[in-house]
């Protein structure tokens, strides 16, 4: 079956057009030629960094995130910004949130994080060559930086301690595809 002729795209409505993401309905027709709904959340898409630093830990955040109302262990990510490209996206995020530059990004992998309602992907990007400097957060941001062995990263991982899924992915990503 061809993808383009599973779900037809009939009529589209934006509901919410917000900073960082909007809404639509789409009704859409089916294969079997019935009609339903679709509720999709557009965003621009986003840029996680692994950052392994000079004393050779992997480099967290720690933030409050109010749709948990708790705080997450990430590594450093932000939001794409219009006409920015992932690569970037990942240099301006990791100066922002850590205060390292790199003079390289790798690529590692792209996903999409919850494609049953919201089109958003992020590029997970390696970085290379790091130096330390002065973390500069957006405004409304705050953040805390850690550092921990990635032995402990994987014990933070298995206790749930971790829970961030773009976090997880890139880690276990990184361990498995790059770090061989």
């Amino acid at each position: 079956m061809n993808l383009v002729e599973n779900e037809k795209t009939i009529k589209s409505e934006k509901i919410y057009e917000g900073k960082v993401i909007s809404v639509k309905i789409d009704t859409v027709e089916l294969p079997d030629k019935k009609y339903c709904k679709r509720e999709i959340v557009e965003h621009p898409g986003a840029v996680a960094v692994i950052l392994v630093n000079e004393n050779n830990n992997l480099v967290l955040i720690k933030q409050y995130r109010k749709a948990i109302e708790d705080y997450l262990l990430e590594i450093p990510a932000g939001k794409i910004e219009l006409k920015e490209s992932p690569y970037d996206t990942a240099l301006r995020e990791l100066k922002e949130e850590t205060g390292y530059t790199a003079s390289s990004l790798t690529k590692l992998l792209s996903f999409y994080t919850s494609p049953g309602f919201a089109n958003e992907i992020i590029h997970v990007f390696i970085a290379k060559d790091v130096i330390k400097g002065e973390a500069t957060p957006d405004i409304g941001e705050f953040v805390e930086m850690l550092e921990f062995p990635m032995e402990t990263v994987l014990q933070l991982i298995k206790e749930g301690k971790i829970k961030d899924a773009k976090t997880v992915t890139a880690i276990l990503a990184y361990l498995q595809f790059y770090e061989k």
